[in-house]
């Protein structure tokens, strides 16, 4: 009976010392690219809607984008894929959805003052352009977003508190992007929406 207590009062310890272990981990976050089913699909007149990506990542500082939990790249295919649709399969038109660039850059920026900690300066580029053109690769019209956000942190933040910056980041880059992609859309490709009932405002 002895040897038993003994053993359950081993098991005891072991398991209190576990759930400390794990009270003292903290959670990593999972994070997911932002998407845009919510805003609505724009119909094409076109026969195929094509994802194209033309950006080839350094994975060597100060490009960083390998390191963000949400990849840019990967959020603009998506982007594509929620908000564009083909609606005329008899058309001898395509839409060419390209991704140019998708980078972050890193910098350090020294304080130079005491007291004064380094920061880390982070800009994330979103360049894409959407066509459209005929099987002959013969352009009929074309917009580009050229977005981008910048960040600056302290240097010493740990990974999971930078993780969460550079989500946000991601998300307030792609809901500008959003924005002016539609009326890009609207205002310069106009012609090959359909059921177009979009009221562009002009700002005075």
């Amino acid at each position: 009976m002895m040897k038993l207590n003994k053993i359950f009062s081993i098991l005891a310890v072991a398991a209190f010392i576990s759930g400390c272990a794990n009270n003292n981990t903290p959670e990593i976050e999972k994070y997911n690219a932002p998407r845009y089913l919510d805003s609505g699909v724009i119909e094409l007149k076109v026969n195929k809607v094509d994802v194209i990506s033309e950006f080839i990542p350094e994975f060597e500082r100060p490009h960083v984008e390998q390191l963000f939990p949400v990849s840019i790249e990967k959020t603009a295919r998506l982007w594509a894929k929620d908000r564009l649709d083909a609606v005329d399969y008899s058309s001898n038109k395509i839409a060419s959805f390209i991704i140019k660039d998708a980078s972050v850059t890193e910098e350090v920026e020294e304080s130079g003052q005491l007291f004064y900690k380094d920061r880390l300066v982070y800009k994330a580029n979103l360049n894409v352009v959407l066509k459209i053109s005929d099987e002959l690769g013969t352009d009929s019209a074309q917009t580009e977003i050229v977005a981008w956000r910048e960040l600056a942190i302290p240097a010493d933040t740990d990974i999971i508190e930078k993780e969460k910056y550079w989500n946000n980041m991601v998300q307030k880059l792609f809901d500008e992007f959003n924005v002016k992609m539609e009326e890009n859309i609207h205002k310069y490709l106009n012609m090959y929406v359909a059921n177009n009932t979009y009221i562009h405002t002009y700002d005075n």
